[in-house]
C-alpha cells in the first residue's frame, strides 16, 4: 500500500511539474485543433472555449460542410480535453439539423450547480443573412439552449427559447460568439449573462446598403438556466460582443463590442443593473480592429494572488491579421502588456483561464486566408510583455 501511495504521489507531482513548465515557457505552445478539409468538413469556424467545473476544457466550433460561408449545412461540434488542453478527444457532433445552420456557440458555466448552458442560434440553410435582415427569407434566426450536467460528456436536446429572448421585429440574431459569465457580486449575484447581437429596422436611413442597423444585447437567467429573459440593447452600429464583470464589488458589467462606426476601433458599454440597461457605446481608443469578433475574459479577481486581471484577443489590425492578446490590470479600462501570437491572416478567437494559471487562446489562422484551421495556443502571463 505504501509503495502504491508513493507511486500516486509521484504521478501527481510529475503532472504538476509539467503544468508549471508549461506556465514558465517563454514561447506559447500551439497545436492544430480543427483543420479545414479534415473530419468531413470543408471549413471550421467560430471558436469558443469553456473550462468545466472539473477542470476539463471544452472547445466548440462550427463545422461547415460545403464551404466557408455563413449559411448552408453547418453543424455544431465539440472536442474535450482532460489534461489542460494538451490532448483532445475526437470531435463530437452536438447538433446536426440536416441542411440547417446550427452555430454561434456561447457557453456559460453555472458555478453553483456545475451545469453548463450552451446558447446557440439556428436558421434554415438556404436563408442568407441579408434576406433574414430584410424579412425576405423563408424563416428567421432562432435562439436555442443545450445543457450538460456532466462537464460536457453528454448534452440535452436543443430547446427553443426564441419567444423570451428575441424581439419579434428583429431579423438577424447571434449569440456571442464566445462565452457568457455568471455575476459574482452585487444584487444580481448568480445571474447567468449571455452576450448577443441582432439587426433591427431603421426607417430613418440606409445602413450598409439597406434600411437596418445592428445592435448588441444580452439575455440572462436568474433561475440557473430554467428560463431566459431578454436584457437591454446597445444601439446603433454595435455587433458581436463579449463581456466581463468589473472589480468594483457591485456586479457592474463591461461590454466590449464590434463596431460599425468606421474607425476600426472596438466599442464599450457599461451596465449597473445586471444587463437590463446599458450606457451609450463609446470608442475603445486603444483597441484597433478590422470589424471582427474578439475574446474578452476575466483572468483573476483583486482578491486572487494575481489581482484584477482581464485578457483580450483579436486581430489587432485594420485587416484580419495579427492575432494579439492583451492584458489589463484595471478591469479592461487600459492595457499594459500584449503578445502577438501570429502576424498572418487570423480572425475569430476564444480565451479560457486554466486552474493552474496558464491560459488558452483558440483562434482562426491560415497562410492564404484566416479560415484554414483553428489552432490552440497555450500561454502564461509571462508571455505577455
Amino acid at each position: 500500500m505504501i509503495n502504491f501511495l508513493i507511486y500516486l504521489l509521484s504521478f501527481y507531482f510529475a503532472d504538476t511539474t509539467q503544468l508549471e513548465g508549461d506556465i514558465q515557457s517563454d514561447t506559447p505552445i500551439e497545436q492544430d485543433l480543427f483543420v479545414a478539409g479534415e473530419g468531413g468538413y470543408h471549413t471550421y469556424r467560430i471558436p469558443s472555449l469553456l473550462v468545466a467545473a472539473d477542470g476539463s476544457v471544452l472547445a466548440f466550433v462550427e463545422g461547415r460542410k460545403s464551404g466557408s460561408g455563413d449559411t448552408g449545412d453547418i453543424d455544431l461540434l465539440m472536442k474535450k480535453s482532460t489534461d489542460g488542453g494538451r490532448t483532445w478527444s475526437e470531435q463530437k457532433v452536438l447538433w446536426d439539423d440536416g441542411n440547417s445552420v446550427c452555430g454561434n456557440p456561447n457557453p456559460v458555466l453555472d458555478e453553483v450547480t456545475g451545469d453548463i448552458h450552451l446558447l446557440l442560434t439556428w436558421n434554415r440553410g438556404e436563408d442568407h443573412e441579408g434576406d433574414i435582415i430584410t424579412k425576405k427569407s423563408k424563416g428567421t434566426r432562432r435562439v436555442f439552449v443545450m445543457k450538460s450536467t456532466d462537464n460536457g460528456e453528454s448534452w440535452s436536446l436543443p430547446s427553443d427559447i426564441t419567444e423570451t429572448t428575441k424581439e419579434p421585429s428583429w431579423g438577424w440574431y447571434a449569440t456571442g460568439p464566445g462565452m457568457g459569465i455568471q455575476i459574482k457580486n452585487g444584487p444580481d449575484k448568480g445571474r447567468l449573462v449571455i452576450p448577443a447581437n441582432h439587426s433591427y429596422d431603421e426607417p430613418n436611413g440606409n445602413v450598409r446598403g439597406g434600411p437596418f442597423e445592428y445592435g448588441a444585447h444580452v439575455i440572462y437567467s436568474d433561475d440557473h438556466g430554467a428560463t431566459w429573459k431578454l436584457g437591454g440593447a446597445i444601439q446603433p452600429k454595435m455587433n458581436e460582443s463579449q463581456l466581463i464583470e468589473m472589480a468594483d464589488g457591485n456586479g457592474t458589467l463591461l461590454m466590449n463590442m464590434r463596431s460599425y462606426y468606421g474607425k476600426n476601433k472596438r466599442a464599450l458599454s457599461v451596465s449597473r443593473d445586471g444587463g437590463v440597461t446599458w450606457s451609450d457605446p463609446v470608442e475603445a481608443t486603444t483597441l484597433i480592429e478590422p470589424v471582427c469578433q474578439a475574446a474578452f475574459i476575466r483572468y483573476s479577481w483583486p482578491e486572487d494572488k494575481s489581482g484584477d486581471l482581464v485578457l483580450f484577443s483579436n486581430p489587432a489590425s485594420t485587416k484580419r491579421e495579427n492575432m494579439t492578446i492583451k492584458l489589463s490590470k484595471d478591469s479592461g479600462r487600459t492595457w499594459v502588456a500584449s503578445k502577438v501570437l501570429y502576424t498572418g491572416p487570423s480572425a475569430y478567437s476564444a480565451l479560457a483561464a486554466l486552474p493552474n494559471g496558464a491560459f488558452l487562446c483558440l483562434y482562426e489562422k491560415g497562410v492564404e486566408n484566416a479560415y484554414e484551421k483553428v489552432v490552440l495556443a497555450r500561454l502564461s502571463l509571462d508571455n505577455l510583455k
